[in-house]
């Protein structure tokens, strides 16, 4: 790979490419040795205890992925599960099953299932917090030897990936890694505290260099932070560049710097954590700040409440966890009505939804329950998708009216789209004000994979007249031609 040149101010202005603001709709995966157990407490918001100030918040993590920390709190639910289920046994041993597991996996059948959900690309948890990787690494692990899957995970499902015609790309925990500094993560200031410094850095550079020279990932997606100084981390990025001209960074590479180093020190930890209790709660989610290079901006759980600029993916699982959570139950889950409309206000504000599946690792199958998920946004996608796909943000983002249907709008060339839904699941509208747009001479109204509809103009916007009653579920979406907007506002 050659040597990248791109100055510190090339980076910063570096620009997500076309690709990947049209592609709207991307699949993540988390597939760890902590699917095996696949536990994590349901019920437990980690913000809401966060704001609680509750001791040792983080060993309630309702994240599977992070199964083998909750196991270093004997009080966590995790470690309650563990020692009914799994006592005597290490988190170690649950790599040997995953192993087994993978005799099932079909990487071809994964893609076609995302592709057919509307998916133009695919994000792979290469390494996550626990240090297992999934391909052969050359870069070995001095503490954990040969921690990694035999079976080149990363490469079949690249290959995979890019025979649908899909982007690939790759997560890689650079912030964290319990195979170099095993600290048990209770509260906000042991996340600086665990992460590992001494031969670290120098191991994960190797395998980022390792994962772009082998795979040319469309995508570098890293995780918490990144463990060397921001010189080393301009040339890694200036690097990938080269070797992926269109590639994407996300906004988690967080260089070490002195005043993270002074954040670290035990006289100021407590500090910290009373600032991330007050930004914390409820289901806020979180939005990482911004570093000092990114494409685009990673909100995790959440989203942003106004049309963004900035190119953004929302990041979530179909439940509460990344990983495969065997505790969750039905309600737990995404229903259709939340999840189209997610994804519908997500693109009216600039945004991509980067959708988490979570397989289980004792037979590398994707649970029914998500794969219906899919199956929802695919249905959606081959009904509205020219709504979606492809788009930008119109100048506004939502409807002006608050009495009428939500409303959201996209655009293509000179084509306006809204996307329409009903306020409550008992609501009938066959009847919707458009307020923020006017009509001309020409102007035409349809609905998408349907046919023309009537509409009148009015000084309150336009009016248009549905002919059927809005699903409660499924967004409902209207092509406007020759429309112009009738006052610029807030999205």
């Amino acid at each position: 790979m050659g040597r990248g040149r791109s100055s510190a101010a090339e980076l910063r202005n570096h620009q997500a490419p076309a690709w990947w603001r049209d592609a709207k709709l991307g699949i993540f995966i988390h597939w760890t040795p902590a699917s095996v157990p696949g536990y994590a407490p349901t019920g437990n918001e980690v913000g809401v205890r966060l704001a609680r100030r509750d001791h040792d918040a983080l060993a309630w993590m309702p994240y599977t992925e992070w199964y083998e920390n909750s196991l270093r709190f004997d009080a966590s639910p995790a470690a309650r599960f563990h020692a009914e289920h799994f006592r005597g046994r290490t988190y170690e041993s649950f790599v040997a099953d995953w192993e087994d597991g993978l005799s099932t996996w079909d990487p071809s059948a994964w893609v076609e299932q995302f592709s057919s959900a509307g998916a133009r690309y695919v994000v792979l948890v290469a390494k996550h917090h626990d240090g297992y990787c999934l391909w052969p690494t050359e870069v070995e692990n001095p503490n954990k030897l040969s921690f990694h899957s035999r079976r080149d995970v990363v490469g079949e499902l690249a290959t995979a990936v890019r025979r649908r015609g899909m982007r690939f790309g790759l997560y890689y925990s650079g912030g964290l890694d319990w195979t170099f500094d095993a600290h048990p993560i209770g509260k906000a200031s042991d996340l600086l505290v665990a992460q590992p410094g001494g031969a670290y850095p120098d191991y994960a550079e190797a395998q980022v260099r390792e994962l772009i020279d082998r795979y040319q990932p469309s995508i570098l997606w890293n995780d918490i932070s990144w463990p060397t100084s921001i010189s080393r981390l301009a040339r890694l990025l200036a690097d990938y560049y080269t070797a992926v001209p269109d590639g994407v960074v996300n906004d988690r590479f967080f260089p070490r710097t002195v005043p993270w180093k002074l954040a670290s020190a035990a006289a100021l930890r407590p500090l910290l954590d009373l600032a991330v209790a007050r930004g914390s709660g409820g289901d806020q989610g979180l939005v990482p700040p911004r570093a000092p290079f990114f494409d685009v901006r990673t909100p995790e759980y959440t989203s942003f409440p106004d049309l963004q600029r900035t190119p953004w993916e929302s990041v979530r699982g179909i439940d509460h966890s990344f990983g495969f959570n065997r505790a969750s139950g039905e309600a737990h889950f995404l229903t259709k009505r939340d999840l189209l409309w997610s994804f519908t206000d997500i693109v009216a504000k600039g945004g991509n939804l980067l959708l988490n599946v979570g397989p289980r690792g004792e037979d590398a199958q994707i649970p029914d329950t998500q794969l219906r998920r899919l199956e929802w946004l695919g249905h959606f996608a081959r009904v509205a998708g020219s709504s979606l796909f492809a788009t930008r943000p119109w100048v506004v983002a939502s409807g002006a009216d608050a009495t009428g249907p939500e409303v959201r709008y996209t655009t293509r060339a000179d084509v306006v789209y809204a996307l329409l839904r009903a306020r409550s699941g008992d609501e009938v509208t066959r009847t919707v004000l458009l307020a923020d747009v006017a009509s001309t001479p020409t102007t035409a109204v349809r609905a998408v994979g349907s046919g023309m509809l009537e509409f009148d103009t009015t000084d309150h916007g336009l009016v248009v007249h549905l002919g059927h009653a809005l699903d409660p579920d499924v967004p409902v979406a209207l092509e406007l031609r020759s429309v112009t907007a009738a006052g610029k506002r807030g999205g």
